[in-house]
């Protein structure tokens, strides 16, 4: 029988609550969920935007990853974080997503894994050469660093590695595990949402052609309601106005539309080419470029930017083929350099561009920032640090590619070629007459806060090559010289997502994770010493805690006493 005043019973006491606490704990738990990141750049914390986006799941994505089987330890950590964000994303979404990783190379036979990969490929997910050194032999292995996200019977595919290519493979796994949010919840928000946000695209002033747009039109088609439109009369309640390379003046009744769209909260996305430059007319010894008159100078001077009256050479640039003589009676080609198509790969700190690929340019212009009370003025885009500004009239002619540009030359670094302006802007019209047949009753003199414009000074960074022989459109960025794909798209469409972008999922793009590489010097200069530490120390401490206890043990039940 046990007593009440017993240590037993007290004993059993002790062990009853505390199975008790610990049910309340669980039971606790699972009603409130929360998630704790201890880690520096918070990079298990998931954007509020995704968390929203997944909350707000009405039935199940499914995510199939090509990245298994054998992989090296950089494309296992990609492997790793892909894995990490997604058990994120199920948990927030209430299971209502579902992921599986599959290895493409698994196929039964080779034809069956041909197929396979051909159908990856046929969905956007393009494989890369992984090569790799095992017991001393060359190990090369195709994989496929992507996914498909399936929603309703609709499934688009996602490439998950990314990153600059400039950068080292260490670099760009980081850069890929940065963008693993956004790309995906990105994608998971253009399948399951169901009202699409509108872009329209301006026509009436020589703009680029659809042909010559092909390829942007088919991306921005897939991701926002598309449509065309004119200035002439107020324009509509839209997400982003997009205008690319203009070559004819606007009137002032159109510059008053564009005005005042923008100071009702718009956001405009322009490409504008300050002087007129083409390369059909650079075989010539004497093909001067003169600026074009849009009319738009006084309009951008207001809120805050100037396209200078110049055109940019830099040593970053892309090759241009040119026939440098006759070897018999055939023609010798070489690829040139050539300067005035800058190879743009230095960017502002934005969400727009971070990690971003490099863009390529033709014929652009330098910009200044003038003053403008109450805007944001964020520079985007720069040219290399051998570049130097020509100002009009230029001469544009392949009789100087002979001519070899030298450093001291090219005595110009980061000449800013795009703006992100942001803020209350005051109107071009605010004291001034308005054009005559508008109606001015709901005229705003200043814009919302809300309100942006995107200012690039290159239109050709929206065109596409055209394929000579069969007459398609080629990829946008794709240049034909090359055979280098450039971001231009993922440029213009980052660009449109931040303007737009009511969620925020863009933001996720901000995500950091910091390279902490280990210092190989010190590690073999104190290679002994940690060896010590990590082998020798605990012994010691281990034996020490022994001794103690037993000095302590023999005090308490023998009565030992030291002098």
């Amino acid at each position: 029988m046990v007593k009440l005043d017993s240590a037993k019973l007290e004993d059993i006491l002790k062990l009853l609550i505390g199975l008790v606490l610990i049910i309340w704990i669980n039971l606790l738990a699972s009603s409130y969920f929360g998630r704790i990141d201890l880690t520096e750049e918070k990079r298990y914390t998931i954007k509020p935007a995704t968390k929203k986006l997944l909350e707000e799941l009405d039935d199940v994505v499914t995510i199939e990853v090509y990245l298994e089987g054998e992989l090296n330890a950089s494309f296992k950590r990609l492997q790793k974080s892909i894995k990490e964000t997604l058990e994120e994303f199920r948990i927030y979404s209430d299971n209502k997503l579902q992921y599986s990783f599959v290895d493409p190379s698994s196929a039964l036979n080779e034809q069956a894994r041909g197929e396979f990969m051909q159908g990856l490929m046929a969905r956007g997910i393009q494989p890369t050469n992984v090569i790799d050194n095992r017991d001393g032999n060359r190990v090369e292995k195709l994989i496929f660093p992507g996914a498909i996200v399936s929603y309703g019977g609709v499934e688009q595919g996602v490439m998950l590695l990314g990153g600059n290519k400039a950068a080292s493979s260490e670099e760009k796994i980081n850069q890929s595990i940065e963008g693993i949010e956004y790309n995906l919840a990105s994608t998971i928000h253009g399948l399951t949402s169901i009202e699409r946000k509108s872009v329209g695209v301006i026509r009436g002033h020589g703009e680029l052609d659809e042909v010559e747009m092909a390829s942007l039109l088919t991306s921005l088609d897939a991701n926002y309601n598309l449509s065309f439109i004119d200035v002439d009369k107020p324009l509509p309640s839209l997400g982003a106005v997009f205008l690319a390379k203009p070559t004819t003046s606007f009137t002032e009744t159109e510059k008053y539309n564009l005005d005042q769209y923008l100071m009702n909260g718009g956001k405009l996305f322009m490409l504008l080419d300050k002087l007129q430059a083409n390369m059909d007319s650079a075989s010539s010894v004497s093909n001067y470029s003169f600026p074009y008159n849009l009319n738009l100078d006084d309009m951008l001077f207001k809120y805050g930017v100037r396209i200078n009256n110049d055109l940019i050479q830099d040593n970053s640039a892309s090759n241009y083929p040119v026939n440098v003589g006759n070897f018999g009676d055939q023609p010798q080609i070489k690829m040139i350099k050539w300067w005035f198509y800058p190879i743009i790969n230095r960017y502002g700190d934005h969400v727009i561009t971070r990690n971003m690929d490099a863009v390529i340019g033709k014929f652009m212009s330098t910009m200044d920032t003038v003053k403008a009370d109450r805007v944001k003025k964020t520079p985007i885009m720069f040219t290399s640090e051998y570049s130097r500004s020509m100002t009009a009239p230029v001469n544009v002619s392949l009789q100087d590619l002979r001519k070899n540009l030298t450093p001291e030359m090219l005595n110009k670094a980061n000449l800013p070629v795009a703006y992100l302006l942001e803020g209350k802007f005051t109107s071009l019209y605010k004291n001034r007459f308005k054009p005559e047949g508008v109606n001015d009753q709901q005229f705003k003199e200043r814009s919302e806060a809300d309100a942006k414009i995107v200012i690039v000074s290159d239109g050709d960074i929206a065109k596409n090559d055209v394929n000579p022989r069969t007459g398609s459109p080629q990829p946008l960025g794709f240049d034909p010289f090359s055979g280098v794909d450039y971001a231009n798209e993922e440029f213009i469409l980052n660009t449109l997502n931040y303007l737009v972008d009511d969620e925020g999922l863009i933001t996720a793009r901000n995500k950091q994770i910091k390279i902490r590489p280990l210092d190989k010097v010190k590690i073999s200069n104190e290679k002994t010493k940690w060896q010590m530490i990590n082998l020798v120390l605990p012994i010691i401490l281990l034996i020490g805690y022994g001794v103690i206890r037993f000095y302590l043990r023999k005090r308490k039940y023998t009565g030992f006493k030291t002098d």
